[in-house]
């Protein structure tokens, strides 16, 4: 596989050069709108055909926007028609001369056949994966294997995304991303979205959003990019909802309910869901440690539960023409409670008895609630400008409470057992709020700047009080163990974009600023807030971005673009406190950690057919001050820390193709991805720690691949198969060895779409497990670890409501001859 992406990698920046060397005829293009909504037409069908003879020549899709290219087109006069379910065919007589370049028509409204309505029925799937050239589209609805899911089992179904068995979500095998709902932070930080993905139920997703090399608009967070999880929040006109139940054979179930209503002045949704959940887990590790010739191998299970409720709604007002209103919250509310046993066996290594045996019950109850509230308000100055404010508070609260019940039995037999029982209490509380605002200025048809401003204040408040003793009776506190943290980040941006086209060039230059001012705190039993000296990081930053873009002939484009990314350490990796959850491996925070910034190079190119498509990825990143995770071994005690350790750089091709094949029954999206890793070796002297902590400079070429089949079937069955695979790869101190992964799904649907039931298989070879091999100063280990495995759900849905109801006609639009409408934006 190595010389395959070896030579993936030379075929790429190879053929780009000759690709960028065709020159184009000439190019039709425009926008296909809903002729009473206005709203954008996806997936309708544009051509162009001989006025003599009527045989089509050419023709595309309409994207999600509306819009549509048909590309090296030749001098002369056509006839287009343009075409959707539902919708009269359009036809209009058109005529591309040597002086237009291209021809530009627009916006073309399409007007509803009523009678077609009624009697067409779809038979077909909607496409899973749309890809863009500065991102790809994930329609969740159509995510048949994760249907009664969580946001974290939609995740790692999507080419490129990765989530470990500690819900930490990684992008191009890099675990340095931002994560969003609906284009902001909505109280997910690194501390707390793993907890929220996993409740956050499949159903209320409509769509994921993968951007890898975002521009100065968007927040540089994140080196890997940016997963955008976009909400349903439908605006067709009419009303329609739906309710759904589901259950699994792990014991887990969900229930939801949404409902949904548009106008011509308002626009509202609200939904609600329930979602339980259950999972068995284990874990094995064996370590060696080799400097005083001693064993110590755990085994682990662990059994988990909970429920949580997740409610949202929201409504926009359109004020007048040029004035909307908007309101949107979202709650998130549930308890998840687990049991867990390590079993302990230590000794020497030569000796075939163990010096010991020890088990560790851990019992824990985890309380948590989650609210977002956002206010939002859009002015159009024009059609061609407007300016849009969104101000955004969430809460996130978590309270855990942990008991662990510890017995060490010895071999020696003059040694009595030893018991230690401890209570921990954990409270997480964080406040965000978020300030923004655009502004946007179509210049003329080829030029278009964008500015704003955007301010994130967060605050974060941790208490940890740990009670010890032998028994649950004789538990005091302990003094050692307790610690209050607190964590404030401020941020305040300013950026500036301005795009145009010239001919077949597009470009875009930006400029984000950014002013971080960080604080930590963190206090000992007796410390108050005042007395404890924070550590303070304030700093200023710039990231530029550069796009470029260049229409090829034949449905071709390439783009080569440049962006400056930071990821700041979040506040579990700054809380110095040590983690007692297993006393032979202690875990604790860095507060002295500063970001990581890099430099993040791309070349796109993008090549479709009418039913293929075919995309090359060339990227390029460098990492300065890379934060990773060390170990190092003091008597039979792991401590595992964060550092910034070295320098790293990583480099590879994506390749992603889609094929719909025999007669768009079978739909496939296969994505692979190559690359090489090359992480700088490191010593670091920690206090306290008799040796320098080392890692030997390392580096890899690895690479993933994974697989979605989409497939109709008779009587209106939906299957869905996706297979996964990632080779070995490199880490700090070591490496993660290969793993697979296979799930899949059916979907049946009844009386006319308006019932469909979901079968789907989660981990069918029972194989989502993550091995590691890890060695440092005196130590060498081999760790496997899992979490849930082989899973059947079913979930029937049922949806209602007028789809077909249509707001009165809007007298401030004048529709022209033959339903083609003109205007001068062409977003």
């Amino acid at each position: 596989m190595k010389k395959i992406c070896h030579t993936l990698i030379l075929l790429f920046f190879t053929i780009s050069p000759i690709l960028a060397a065709d020159e184009a005829t000439g190019s039709i293009k425009g926008k296909i709108i809903d002729a009473q909504t206005k709203e954008a037409i996806e997936f309708a069908n544009v051509s162009i055909s001989s006025p003599t003879n009527g045989q089509i020549i050419k023709g595309a899709i309409t994207d999600p926007s509306g819009t549509f290219i048909i590309s090296n087109v030749a001098e002369g006069s056509y006839t287009l028609s343009v075409s959707f379910i539902g919708y009269s065919t359009l036809t209009r007589k058109i005529t591309l001369t040597s002086k237009t370049k291209t021809l530009n028509l627009k916006q073309i409204a399409l007007s509803e056949d009523s009678k077609v309505m009624s009697e067409v029925e779809v038979v077909g799937q909607k496409s899973q994966m749309k890809f863009e050239i500065d991102k790809k589209v994930f329609n969740v609805d159509q995510n048949i294997a994760a249907t009664g899911g969580s946001a974290s089992d939609v995740l790692t179904n999507i080419p490129s995304v990765e989530v470990d068995n500690e819900g930490e979500v990684s992008l191009r095998g890099n675990s340095s991303v931002t994560v969003w709902i609906n284009g902001k932070a909505s109280g997910l930080s690194a501390d707390n979205r793993g907890e929220i993905l996993e409740q956050m139920p499949a159903e209320s997703i409509e769509k994921i959003e993968v951007i890898t090399n975002p521009s100065a608009k968007f927040s540089p967070e994140g080196t890997a990019g940016i997963i955008n999880i976009v909400l349903k929040e439908d605006r067709k006109a009419g009303y329609y909802g739906s309710i759904q139940g589901g259950y699994d054979t792990e014991g887990g179930g969900n229930a939801s309910g949404n409902i949904n209503y548009s106008s011509g002045k308002l626009d509202a949704y609200a939904n609600i869901g329930y979602r339980k959940r259950k999972n068995e887990g284990g874990g094995y590790s064996y370590r060696d440690n080799i400097a005083n010739r001693t064993f110590l191998n755990q085994q682990t299970e662990s059994e988990n539960n909970g429920g949580n409720l997740f409610t949202r709604m929201g409504a926009t007002w359109h004020i007048t023409r040029g004035n909307h209103l908007s309101l949107n919250g979202m709650g998130m509310f549930g308890d998840r409670k687990g049991n867990s046993t390590i079993r302990y066996v230590s000794g020497a290594r030569d000796n075939l008895v163990p010096d010991f045996n020890r088990s560790r019950a851990t019992k824990s109850d985890n309380d948590m609630n989650m609210m977002n509230f956002d206010f939002g308000y859009k002015h159009d100055f024009s059609d061609n400008s407007n300016i849009d404010l969104t101000v955004s508070h969430s809460r996130f609260k978590m309270d855990n409470q942990s008991i662990y019940d510890q017995l060490t039995r010895y071999t020696d037999e003059s040694r009595e057992p030893e018991s230690v029982y401890q209570r921990q209490q954990n409270n997480m509380r964080h406040k965000n709020w978020e300030i923004q605002m655009d502004y946007t200025n179509q210049l003329d048809k080829n030029s278009k700047i964008e500015a704003g401003y955007k301010g994130t204040l967060s605050r974060e408040n941790s208490p940890v009080e740990t009670y010890s003793g032998t028994t649950a009776s004789d538990m005091t506190l302990d003094e050692q163990l307790y610690n209050h943290f607190y964590y404030n980040q401020d941020i305040h941006a300013l950026y500036f974009t301005y795009g145009g086209r010239w001919n077949q060039l597009g470009y875009q230059a930006g400029l984000r600023g950014e002013y971080s001012k960080i604080s930590t705190r963190s206090l000992t039993f007796g410390e108050t807030k005042h007395d404890a000296t924070p550590y303070k990081d304030d700093y200023f930053s710039l990231f530029p971005s550069l796009f470029l873009s260049y229409e090829l002939p034949g449905n071709n484009e390439l783009q080569i673009n440049y962006t400056r990314r930071i990821s700041r350490p979040w506040g579990g990796r700054l809380n110095p406190f040590k983690n007692i959850t297993d006393a032979t491996n202690i875990s604790f925070g860095n507060p002295e950690l500063t970001p990581e910034f890099s430099n993040a190079f791309e070349l796109n190119y993008l090549k479709n057919w009418e039913n293929h498509m075919l995309s090359f990825s060339g990227y390029y990143r460098t990492t300065h001050d890379v934060i990773e995770g060390i170990s190092y071994l003091q008597g039979e005690v792991m401590y595992s820390t964060s550092e910034n350790v070295a320098k790293s750089q990583s480099a590879g091709v994506e390749v992603v193709v889609k094929n719909k094949l025999f007669k768009n029954i079978l739909d496939l999206t296969t994505t692979v991805n190559c690359f090489y890793y090359k992480l700088d070796g490191f010593s670091y002297m920690m206090e306290g720690v008799d040796q320098p902590i080392t890692g030997e400079g390392d580096k890899d070429f690895s690479w993933n691949a994974k697989m979605i089949a989409n497939v109709m079937l008779p009587y209106s069955i939906s299957l869905q198969v996706t297979g996964s695979y990632n080779a070995k790869k490199v880490i700090a101190q070591g490496y993660r060895k290969a793993n697979y992964t296979l799930d899949a799904g059916l979907r049946k649907s009844f009386f006319n779409k308006k019932l469909s039931l979901s079968v789907n298989a989660r981990d069918l070879l029972d194989s989502r497990k993550w091995h590691t091999i890890t060695s440092g100063s005196g130590f060498e280990q081999d760790a496997k670890n899992w979490r849930g495995g082989r899973k059947i759900g079913f979930t029937l849905t049922y949806s209602f409501g007028n789809m077909r109801a249509r707001p009165n006609k809007d007298k401030r639009y004048e529709k022209g001859g033959d339903n083609m409408m003109y205007q001068d934006d062409m977003e």
